[in-house]
Formats: C-alpha cells, structure tokens, sequence
C-alpha cells in the first residue's frame, strides 16, 4: 500500500504538530491518505476523530435519536448551479467563462480574517456539467445571473438559496426582492460591494449548468460571492464535488472504536438505541480492512446500547460471532438492503457491491445464527424494477431465505441524487425518460396514484409467499431528512432518497 497526501487535505494544517484537518467533521486531523491496487481508483482518507457518536435532529420523527458513521463517502449525488456563460473571477483579476474552467485553475473566492470575509485566490478541485431548470436573477444594477433554484448567494442575512423549496414559514432561506448579495469590485477585488436583487424569473426551461468545488468553497460569479452547491447536506463540509468523489474518495475514522468506547462510558449517556447504516454502509468492502466494526459493536454491548445495522455488505458475516454472542446483552437489529434480482441490472446500479444472490445467503447465515434479520427492499424503480414479476421473484427469494421483517420503499428523487439518476436513466434506459418526467414532475416523490397501486400490490404479492402474517413484521415506510422510520402496512409508501444506489 503506498501513502499519498491527498490535494484536498493540503493546506489544512492545523496546530503545533502538523496535523491535517477536515472542517466541519469534528477531525482531530489526517493521518494519512492512501491507494491500494485492491481498491482500484479509490482513495482513503484515515483520520483521528474527536467524536463518532452523532445526535439525530430533534425535528426528525425517526425511532432512533444516535447514528454512528465509521466511515463517510460511497454515495451517488451531485448539484449543478449556473449558466456556462457565468463570468468567473480568476486569481490573476482576468474573466472566464464558467464552463470554460479547468480542475486546477486559480480563481477568486473568498477567506475569513478576524471576523471579516476577504476576496482571495482558490484552487479549483472538480468541474461538472449537467441540465436542470433555469431561474434568472436580475440585479438593481443590471446583471443577470442564470442559476439552478438550488443554488446559494451570500447575501447581508447569510447564504441564501434561488427559490424557496415549500411554501410557508418552513421554507430554506431564499432570495427576496431588495435582498442585498455581497459581491466583489471586479476592478479592486475588494469586500463587499452591495448589490440588490431586482426579480427572481422562472425562465420555465432546462438548460446546460455548471459548478466547481474550490478550496474556500466559493467563487466569484457575475460579480457576487457564489457558493459550492453539495446535494447531501451530511457531506457539504467534505470539500469534495458531490459526484464522482463520493465513489472513489473514503474518509475513514480510524480510531471510532476507542472514541466511541469513551463517549459511552460518560454518566451523561442514556444508552438510547443507535443506528448504523443509515447515512453509509459500516459494512462496505474496506471494513474488511479496517476491521472498525468489531470494536464498535463490542463497544455498544459493554455500555449496554441497543443498536441496528443496515447493510448490503456482506462483511458482516465475518462478525456474526460476535454479534450473536452481545444479542444476549443488548437488542440487535440487523437488516439487508436487497432492492433485486436482477444481476446486470444490479451491476449497473450498484457497482462494487455484493450480488443479490450474495446478500441472500448472507440473510440465510444470519438466521442460521439465531439473528433475526430484516430485508429492506429499496428503492423500487418504476419500469425498471417494480413489475409483479420482479417483485414476485424477489420476495420469494426473501421469503425462502427466512426473513423476519420485509420493508419495502419507492424511489425517492432529491436535488442532487435527480441529477445523477436522471443521466443514467438517459444513458442506460432512454426510453423510460417519459415515464420518470410523468411519475415525478418537478418533484422528489413519485405521484399518489403510483405510490398507491405499488402499495397495494406489494401487500398482494407479500400474502401470496406468506409474509403478512403475524410471524413477519412487514412495514412500508415514510422518510424524514434521509432516515427511515416505520409505518405500518396500510401506511401508503413515501420515499427513500436515492442512496444507497
């Protein structure tokens, strides 16, 4: 295995000692960042954390309030802002056209000093292109920027999204008529000129857009001070783009055992029930290396902590000894993520992860250990995955492998995880194009009439293999802020973000 420092983790130094730092994980700092031909194109990212044990937000109705994430990244998403035309500032006072620019170029952006934003030079780290729907920003002064409904401006209140996403008090912050963006003096570069929005327009149409991730996480577009759109809000602080990075750079918190065994034993610690795999999968193949898991299991079990484990890794076999042995101690709950049969299509879906067949006989195994073990069959792809047929087959596969629970979830679009699923669907699948623009509009959820009758036919297909009775626990299930929390069966179905495809 050979050691490289990775460009994103430059420039991060913090304290006495050198460390390396990533903002906003709680990092003590970065050990090291390392490649290794058994995991061909991916990178990791070995830090020290001060802490893994994560509060879930009082606003979302889940059943669990604690998550643990030995490791981040392994995720599909990706969020594209602005017009190609957008003038961006470069390091050298010069303009060029967003879509013009190059991973590598040096840009403006902008650093805090003693309390005070300042312009100064930023490296750019990704470039993307993509289509989505257009919204032209009209300045009192006359510029216009065109920009995704997603996409934020610093104003005098703070970052402020194009448009708002709900209507009503609860809406995210977005721009008003007279609100005043920060912007630069493309003459002096200096903070901050004022400048205030005249209109927000809906130009009704999609268009090419581009983003950049930058060191600061900002640039200069236009003149006003443009920030770096992420479409996972857990992995806005990574400083990594939002697609292809989520794939090939792991982040991985090599001491989460110890950091977690200390968290537990504090007098302030309830042993409330935590869940794992809800954000990424504990189990995916570099667990296999890091062997974090084991520590932390044990960890939980000593303080007496009820946890879960959502997977589609079939590393997890390799701990069923050891979490037979603290099911004695604390509750286990153990799930599978197995969304279909189907091998090319699966491998098309989910590269890199065990085959259904795989996932199945690792469902078999944990039941052979005495476990039970849910199946979590997510998410179901109109046209693609949710005929009779395919779910007729899979649920008796499920059925045969001794399931204790069955939970099923449609397709959920965000920003972001729409953007990515909507190229490859026009890549791989041209022809349901139609289909999805019918089912899902302009929103994440598919349309009533689609989630009902999928409801209704589940339920169908689950009596026929046996699987409704009170032996089974079978639960549809309604999501907030990205976690499941169960319903019951007549609940009809809401949706899962795209993860964990």
């Amino acid at each position: 295995m050979c050691s490289t420092l990775g460009v994103r983790w430059d420039r991060q130094r913090v304290g006495d000692e050198g460390e390396q730092s990533i903002p906003g994980l709680g990092l003590a700092g970065l050990v090291r960042s390392v490649t290794s031909p058994e995991f061909a194109g991916v990178t990791f990212h070995e830090v020290r954390a001060r802490s893994v044990l994560n509060k879930v937000p009082g606003s979302s109705a889940v059943p669990f309030s604690w998550t643990v994430n030995p490791y981040r990244g392994c995720s599909h998403a990706c969020t594209y802002c602005l017009a190609g035309d957008t003038e961006v500032l470069m390091a050298d006072g010069d303009l060029k056209p967003l879509e013009e620019i190059e991973v590598g170029d040096e840009v403006f952006g902008t650093r805090s000093y003693q309390g005070y934003r300042r312009g100064a030079p930023t490296r750019v780290l990704a470039h993307w292109a993509t289509v989505k729907r257009a919204y032209r920003v009209v300045l009192e002064n006359g510029v216009e920027l065109i920009a995704s409904g997603d996409h934020r401006f610093l104003t005098e209140r703070g970052w402020r999204h194009v448009i708002a996403d709900r209507p009503g008090p609860a809406a995210r912050p977005h721009l008003a008529v007279g609100e005043q963006l920060v912007g630069i003096s493309l003459y002096t570069t200096e903070l901050p000129a004022r400048l205030g929005v005249a209109r927000v327009e809906d130009l009704g149409r999609e268009i090419p857009m581009y983003d950049l991730t930058t060191e600061s996480g900002d640039f200069i577009a236009n003149g006003v001070v443009s920030h770096n759109c992420f479409a996972r809000k857990t992995h806005t602080y990574l400083d990594f783009d939002a697609g292809k990075d989520f794939d090939s750079q792991v982040v991985v918190k090599v001491n989460a055992p110890e950091v977690l065994a200390t968290q537990l034993r504090k007098p302030s610690w309830t042993r409330e029930h935590v869940a794992m795999g809800t954000n990424t999968d504990p189990y995916q193949r570099a667990e296999g290396r890091y062997r974090l898991m084991p520590g932390i299991i044990s960890a939980l079990a000593d303080s007496g902590t009820p946890f879960s484990i959502l997977t589609k890794g079939t590393v997890l076999t390799r701990d069923l000894p050891l979490l037979s042995s603290v099911s004695t101690e604390v509750p286990v709950g153990l799930s599978v993520s197995i969304a279909l049969l189907d091998r090319d299509l699966q491998q098309r879906l989910e590269p890199g992860t065990p085959s259904p067949q795989a996932r199945l006989e690792l469902v078999r195994r944990i039941r052979d250990a005495g476990l039970p073990c849910g199946v979590l069959v997510a998410p179901v792809l109109p046209g693609l995955t949710d005929s009779d047929e395919a779910l007729d087959s899979l649920l008796a596969e499920i059925a045969a492998a001794g399931v204790t629970s069955v939970t099923s979830i449609a397709l959920h679009l965000r920003p972001g995880a729409r953007e990515w699923f909507a190229r490859w669907l026009a890549v791989e699948y041209p022809a349901l194009v139609p289909l999805y623009r019918e089912l899902y509009g302009r929103g994440s959820y598919a349309k009533s009439f689609y989630r009902k009758q999928l409801s209704a036919r589940f339920a169908t297909l689950m009596r026929r293999h046996g699987l409704d009775s009170n032996v089974f626990r079978t639960t549809t299930v309604d999501q907030v802020d990205g976690l499941p929390t169960q319903r019951r069966e007549s609940t009809v179905p809401r949706q899962e973000p795209l993860f964990p495809l």
